[in-house]
Formats: C-alpha cells, sequence, structure tokens
C-alpha cells in the first residue's frame, strides 16, 4: 500500500468521482454566487465611498464601484441580506469540506505543472481553495465575534473574496461544462478522482451526499434562529445570539455591545451633563434631553440587523426626525448628510456618516424611547439614531454630536 500522498494508490475511497464532486460543485456554483452578490450589498450598504469614517478599504480603487445611495425602502432589505449572506454561508461549510475532501488527490498530482496552461490551472486552484478557506474562517470567526485575526474584519473580508471570486469565476468556466456533463452521464468515465484500487464501500456516493446535506440542514437549524425574536431565536445554539433574549419589558431584545463595553459611564449621561451638539450651515445648537422632548416626536417600526448576520424583528421606536434636526441649523429644505458621533470611547464605528436620503427619511429618527418606555443604558441611552434598512453600526448609540453637510 503506498504511504506517500502523492502516489495515485494513496487514494482509495471508492466515494471520489467526477459524479460525486460535480454535484457538490453544482450546489457552490449557485451558492457561491448568492454569497458573493450579498456580501457586495452588504459592503454596499455601509456607503463606503460617502465619508473615510465608514470606508474601511480607502485603497479599494477599481473595486469601488458603487454607484448609489444605499437605499431606506424596504425597512428590512439588510436584515434579509445579510441574514441570508450569513446563514447561507454557514450552511455551505459541509459542502465545502465535502467538495475539497473529494478533489485533494489532485493537489498531489505530479508533476506539479505539464505545461504553462496547467501551471496557470495549479494556480488558480491554489487560490480558489485558499479563498475558499480564508472567506469561510474570517466569515465564521466574525460571526463568532472573535476577532483573533489582524487587521479589520471588512477589509480582509472585502478584499479576499475579490481573490476569491476570481480563481473561482475562471474555474467555474472550465469546469462547469464538465460538470454537467458528468451529471447527466449514467456511467462515470475513467477520471483521475477514481481510485485506481478502491477499498471496500461502506456507504453509497448518493448516501455521502445525504450525510453532508444533513450536515447543511443541521447548520442551518442552529443558526437561522438568530434572525427572529423570541422561541426561535433559542435554536440558534452556534451563534452568540442566540439563547433566550437579554432580559424582559420593552429594552429585552438582542444587542452587540453593552454601554459598560463601551466605556460609558452614568457621569456622561446625566440630565446635567449630557448635550445633543447640533452643527451645520454655520450654524451650532446645543439640546438637553429635554429640549429633545420638547420636540414634536415621531414613531417608527424598525428592526436592528447587524453584519454578524443577527437581527431583530420590528421595534418601536420614537424620538425626533433628524431631518428636523437638520432644520435647526438651517437645512430646511433638502437635508444633507450627517456625520454622528458617540460617546463610546472605543470599539469601531464610534463615527459614522448617513446620506441624504437616509437623513430626509421620515422614519429615521434620533430616538429617545423604544417601545414605549426609554431606552436603556445598552440601547444607547440618551439618545441613539435609528435608520430604515442601514446597517446595525450605522445606527449609533449614545450619540453626543450630529454635524449635517456634504461630507
Amino acid at each position: 500500500m503506498a504511504r506517500s500522498p502523492f502516489s495515485p494508490s494513496f487514494w482509495r475511497s471508492p466515494l471520489r468521482g467526477p459524479w460525486f464532486t460535480s454535484v457538490l460543485g453544482v450546489v457552490l456554483l449557485g451558492g457561491i454566487t448568492v454569497l458573493f452578490v450579498t456580501g457586495l450589498v452588504s459592503y454596499a450598504a455601509y456607503n463606503p465611498d460617502l465619508s473615510p469614517v465608514n470606508d474601511k478599504t480607502p485603497d479599494k480603487g477599481v473595486l469601488g464601484f458603487y454607484l448609489f445611495s444605499w437605499p431606506t425602502d424596504p425597512h428590512w432589505l439588510y436584515r434579509l441580506n445579510q441574514g441570508v449572506h450569513v446563514t447561507l454561508g454557514v450552511t455551505l461549510i459541509p459542502v465545502l469540506l465535502a467538495k475539497l475532501w473529494s478533489v485533494v488527490p489532485r493537489l498531489f498530482t505530479l508533476p506539479p505543472a505539464r505545461s504553462l496552461a496547467h501551471a496557470l490551472e495549479r494556480l488558480s486552484l491554489l487560490l480558489l481553495v485558499g479563498g475558499a478557506l480564508f472567506e469561510f474562517v474570517t466569515g465564521v470567526l466574525n460571526v463568532q465575534l472573535d476577532y483573533i485575526f489582524p487587521g479589520s474584519f471588512y477589509t480582509l473580508h472585502f478584499y479576499g473574496a475579490w481573490v476569491f471570486i476570481a480563481a473561482f469565476v475562471a474555474h467555474a468556466v472550465l469546469k462547469t461544462p464538465m460538470a454537467l456533463r458528468n451529471l447527466r452521464q449514467l456511467r462515470e468515465e475513467q477520471d483521475d478522482l477514481i481510485a485506481p484500487s478502491p477499498a471496500e464501500p461502506t456507504v453509497s456516493r448518493r448516501g455521502a451526499l445525504w450525510f453532508v446535506g444533513g450536515g447543511s440542514l443541521l447548520l442551518f437549524g442552529t443558526t437561522v434562529g438568530q434572525n427572529f425574536d423570541g422561541p426561535l431565536r433559542r435554536t440558534a445554539l452556534l451563534a452568540p445570539h442566540g439563547g433566550a433574549e437579554p432580559g424582559s419589558g420593552p429594552g429585552g431584545f438582542q444587542i452587540n455591545k453593552t454601554a459598560a463595553y463601551a466605556g460609558i459611564r452614568d457621569a456622561d449621561t446625566g440630565e446635567d451633563a449630557w448635550r445633543l451638539v447640533v452643527v451645520g450651515n454655520g450654524h451650532t445648537v446645543r439640546l438637553t434631553r429635554a429640549d429633545l422632548l420638547a420636540m414634536p416626536q415621531h414613531s417608527a417600526a424598525l428592526p436592528i440587523a447587524c453584519v454578524e448576520g443577527w437581527s431583530t424583528s420590528d421595534q418601536w421606536w420614537r424620538g425626533v426626525r433628524l431631518r428636523d434636526l437638520a432644520a435647526l441649523v438651517g437645512h430646511d429644505e433638502d437635508p444633507p448628510d450627517v456625520l454622528v458621533e458617540s460617546l463610546q470611547q472605543r470599539g469601531a464605528f464610534r463615527r459614522a456618516a448617513l446620506r441624504a436620503n437616509q437623513v430626509a427619511d421620515p422614519r429615521s429618527l434620533l430616538a429617545l424611547a423604544v417601545n414605549g418606555e426609554d431606552l436603556t443604558p445598552d440601547h444607547g441611552y440618551p439618545a441613539r439614531v435609528i435608520v430604515p434598512a442601514a446597517p446595525g453600526v450605522l445606527n449609533t448609540k449614545w450619540v453626543a454630536r450630529l454635524t449635517f453637510g456634504d461630507l
């Protein structure tokens, strides 16, 4: 028996073959395409070309082709997009691993390059495998809030996605026609994936596919619940935002960062200390919370949805419209962009920018209350931004300053 993986007889599984690999490949072709599109949409939701504070990839060059302002309708757009992106990504992990297992003998074929074309194909395969593992690993770590990788997740995942998709497209162009032929054939032709001296089978190829599908279904069932409130959230055993809701009452819905984590002190948010500074058009206005409560109050039913894939159902927010605050500093008709600054002492997105269309939407609020009661400290007391369809990190908590103007 061969002991070296470079020998064809080393690989003896009777499951490997072009049909098995093709089935997995076709599933990944559709799934990864959806992942890439929803990933780009998710990044576009940050309006990365609006302001340097939003843009985590300032050197993206031609990759920064976003041609539209992120919309505010439908208000659940980001919730749906990111829920699909994260849940599908986790669900595809067993399929990806099975696909890599099915083709692993090709990584050890000798000679490593038989021609220039073969060398380029091997290089694209290396980028494909490395890129896939990098994107899935960093994505899972981000979902789990384990930021053990160097640098910003947004930057690493963004550039990694473009490297991976370039190799993926090249591989798909080369292999998809062959995969479709393999699926249509009743009998397999001889292929380098078929073991020359296979071991006795313990499961059929269809049985192996059922096993992979069962693994994907299990991951789906233990992840998707983080997109919902109530009992379904408790099924999200593999998600940090699974389990019971954090407390009860009007403020008993999910959060990412607590006030303590963000360094928010009671002394900074008390009635005597906290002031909202509104700047724009050469004017500066300072408002107490009582001043804000004296302004016209409006309500909006909006969810919170975060890049990690978790979200809440619609919560009833009440406060002052952002466009009314813009009017206080001279922007009466067409409110401009706004830079929002938080009391938060550490962490990303202490400052965030919103586009003019987001400011102008009547549902965009500087919220003072949620579900009929004042905000809790963890939900952003004394005031927070809430904007329809915006990622959670752009719904800034513990707001201290709003600067209206072109950014």
